[in-house]
């Protein structure tokens, strides 16, 4: 007997969400259906384009929140605005009957141009005002003197206003999608994720053999994978909350920032997964005392209980702890009784995960910052103002490069796509433009391999659409009906891998705009004219973003790479005794920044036409952005452990302290930084160079010479580019003596001893962690250059010199 297969709880969710979408797509769509085929004869007449209605709703609904919702009513009435307005000046002025195809495109794209470069309209607003320029201008120009100047224009805004106002009911009933409610979902589904993944560390971490600890290990590694997605789906809603605040803010308090909340969580369980894939054995030998065993299970225990109560912060920070202090105090001091210190580098990772312990128990009992519900109701002046912001950003006409290339790059597509459209074919030719302006993106997009999917959703969205009005030809009022199930498909279909977002969006505007149409002549050669015409605009979409974007993502990658390096540089550099916190922040913040346009790159480079190019050298960058992706967590830690050990060292009572001690550890830490530094250089400075060719080509024109026998090294502190003959001990060296200085502090320690125990022998491991990642990064390195220079043989010691 057949049976059908159990769906995992991720397909469920799916499934939830894709339905759920497709449901509110589907009622809203029906109010326009009704609102245009049933509604008062006034209402009728005012909603000319109902499949302008249809796209707006499938421009606005795409996995939107209730706040998203709203704050696309505020974006659309600043497109009409943009749009609309100016266009109603316009044809008042210049007149329909003297509108040509020539001065038509040019008005197109000037509007189109203006649109693109207010500075925070948002890509929903402007795709509207770019949809509402199209067919306000290209339609007066088809039907000339039918057309009245001030009418025609508050039609097509008329069609957009009930296509927004049907998503706010479609997301309002049958009950909200709140974004909060949401949030409060994903901090509660990554607590559970966390706990579990505490559970299974220490499990990993008290085990008797390796092999009974990999399997634990394993499986927290897939959790981790499943954290992340909790986390980047708080931080897609958390602009959507600004807009639900105020309602929200009259019953009771929230949340403030729920993402940075996570992260601080998030952090010290990387930290513990580090430790444990670090550790050269098992059973860990610092737990042989049963003592301090029992301890590490007792805080693994207190950590499940409060971090299962993690969502209650993120969601009401007034709902606190039930957590007994009592038992907080014992878990507490389950660590105090640490006090030996870790003699070789072999042991600091069994340290390592103990601070993380400590460190995760700190951040989950710590106090959020809340906004309390006295202040929600009385702070009228700071909301007025949040309002008063978001007004003048959406107005503000700020112009720089980065603007000006986005809006550029709209008014040239758009103008061009609507003149070579209207040259084609002049009844259909706004075809050609509408869906430029309607998948507008203002950020960097894989060329080749978006409009590939956009022109395939096109052509199967079309084909539904004709044949659904092939269905019920005698039927045309319902024929909106076949578009209920076209909007679940297509809801799977912009999850997929193989059409994504822009293949699935373009599939259900096809759809719309054929079985929404009105008076635009027999399905089936409307369907063949639209295929045709969207290829034109998209053809020439493509052709401006080569011309204005000449740049390969492989080269934008390997840029990147080098930007990423030089802020890994600066942050090594930071690190102190005495850390500024501010300048840490920023700098750890700007290597995140430039990690993840790294990886943007690198996705983008993967899917790009390589012609005539050399391909991007996918693994050897995978392996350097790991590699700098757990660089930077490590310099998260040792930031932390900096901060202990200056908390330690400011106490009156520190008897350890004096001048020669802090000096030794100074120095410790600036032989550190010394070593690293000049490492991480080196390798930016290999990056930067083009080819070894055009640097052979340069050092004989400039007629560059090192003179050796003068004693004039090119830099003399790359010499750890030269093998690998003495680096290993130079490390072993430069741990051992930190580790000896350290012992003797924590020999010298009355009070607080554990404390400076897992503070110092956790800076530590980073130090030496970070160290083996250098060397891991220098063999990615070497493969990068090696794929650019295929015919040389690669020495970077050599390289690095020349370069310099």
């Amino acid at each position: 007997m057949f049976q059908f297969p159990r769906l995992s709880d991720r397909a469920k969710a799916m499934w939830r969400s894709c339905l759920a979408s497709a449901f509110r797509i589907a009622f809203a769509c029906s109010i326009v259906g009704c609102a245009s085929l049933f509604g008062p004869a006034p209402l009728r007449r005012q909603i000319e384009f109902p499949a302008f209605s249809y796209a707006t709703i499938i421009i606005v609904i795409n996995g939107a929140t209730l706040g998203d919702t709203v704050r696309a009513c505020w974006q659309a009435a600043c497109a009409t605005v943009l749009g609309v307005c100016p266009a109603i000046l316009s044809l008042w002025v210049i007149g329909p009957t003297k509108l040509s195809i020539g001065n038509t495109a040019a008005a197109v794209a000037l509007s189109a141009f203006v649109v693109g470069l207010p500075e925070s309209n948002g890509v929903v607003g402007k795709r509207i005002a770019l949809g509402q320029i199209v067919i306000v201008y290209l339609l007066a120009l088809v039907k000339g003197g039918e057309t009245d100047a001030v009418m025609h224009p508050v039609h097509v805004a008329a069609s957009t206003a009930v296509g927004v106002l049907a998503c706010v009911l479609a997301l309002l009933l049958p009950y909200p999608r709140l974004a909060s409610y949401e949030v409060k979902q994903k901090c509660e589904l990554f607590a559970e994720n966390a706990s579990e993944r505490v559970k299974l560390f220490v499990k990993a971490f008290c085990a008797d053999d390796h092999s009974s600890a990999l399997p634990s290990l394993a499986q927290a590694k897939r959790l981790a994978a499943a954290g992340a997605k909790f986390i980047q789906s708080v931080k897609r809603r958390e602009g959507s909350m600004q807009w639900e605040r105020l309602p929200l803010k009259l019953f009771k308090p929230y949340y403030k920032n729920p993402v940075e909340r996570l992260q601080c969580i998030e952090t010290p369980l990387r930290g513990m997964e580090i430790a444990l894939t670090s550790s050269p054995s098992f059973p860990v030998t610092i737990l042989l005392d049963g003592e301090l065993k029992q301890g590490v299970i007792q805080l693994q225990e207190h950590l499940s209980l409060t971090l299962k109560q993690l969502e209650l912060s993120c969601s009401s920070p007034s709902d606190s702890s039930t957590v007994p202090e009592s038992i907080t105090e014992n878990v507490v001091n389950s660590l105090q009784n640490i006090q030996s210190f870790p003699t070789t580098h072999k042991d600091l990772p069994y340290f390592f995960f103990l601070f993380c312990m400590k460190l995760l128990h700190i951040e989950s009992v710590a106090k959020p910052i809340s906004v309390s519900k006295k202040e929600g109701v009385n702070d009228s002046g700071k909301q007025k103002w949040f309002f008063q912001e978001g007004v003048s950003s959406s107005w503000s006409m700020k112009v720089d490069l980065s603007r000006l290339m986005p809006a550029l790059k709209c008014s040239l597509s758009l103008g061009m796509a609507v003149l070579f459209g209207m040259l084609y074919s002049k009844k259909n030719g706004f075809w050609a433009g509408l869906p430029v302006a309607i998948t507008f993106s203002s950020a960097r997009e894989a060329t080749f391999k978006v409009a590939n999917l956009k022109i395939q959703g096109t052509v199967l969205g079309t084909v539904y659409g004709v044949m659904g009005c092939f269905v019920l030809e005698k039927f045309v009022k319902l024929w909106f009906i076949p578009l209920f199930p076209w909007f679940i498909f297509t809801s799977f279909l912009q999850r997929s891998r193989i059409y994504g977002q822009a293949g699935g969006i373009s599939a259900a505007i096809a759809a719309v705009l054929i079985l929404g149409r009105r008076n635009f002549g027999l399905p089936t050669e409307f369907a063949i004219a639209r295929i045709v015409e969207t290829f034109i605009g998209l053809f020439f979409s493509v052709l401006v973003d080569i011309a204005l974007q000449p740049t390969r993502a492989a080269t934008l990658a390997k840029t990147q790479l080098s930007k990423s390096l030089e802020a890994l540089h600066d942050c090594i550099c930071s690190i102190s005794l005495v850390p500024i916190k501010s300048s840490l922040e920023e700098k750890r913040n700007l290597l995140k920044s430039h990690l993840n346009e790294l990886g943007k790159f690198m996705g983008e480079a993967e899917v790009e036409p390589n012609f005539l190019f050399l391909p991007l050298h996918s693994a050897a960058y995978s392996r350097l952005l790991a590699s700098l992706s757990k660089m930077a967590d490590l310099l998260v830690h040792a930031a932390h452990a900096l901060r202990f050990i200056e908390q330690e060292t400011s106490k009156s009572d520190a008897s350890w302290k004096d001048a020669v001690t802090v000096s030794k550890l100074d120095g410790d830490l600036k032989l550190f930084k010394d070593m690293l530094a000049s490492l991480i250089k080196s390798f930016d400075e290999v990056v930067s160079i083009k080819s070894l060719a055009a640097l052979e080509k340069e050092l004989e024109e400039k007629s560059m010479s090192y003179d050796l026998e003068l004693g004039k090294s090119p830099r003399t502190n790359l010499s750890w580019l030269a093998g690998s003959g003495n680096r290993e001990d130079e490390v072993e060296k430069m741990i051992s003596g930190y580790l000896q200085n350290s012992k003797e502090i924590v020999d010298r320690v009355e009070v607080g001893g554990s404390v400076m125990v897992l503070s110092l022998s956790g800076l530590g491991f980073c130090m030496s962690s970070l160290m083996r990642e250098a060397r891991e990064m220098e063999q990615g390195i070497k493969d990068v250059v090696q794929w650019e220079n295929a015919c040389s043989q690669i020495n970077l010691y050599e390289i690095s010199c020349k370069g310099s």
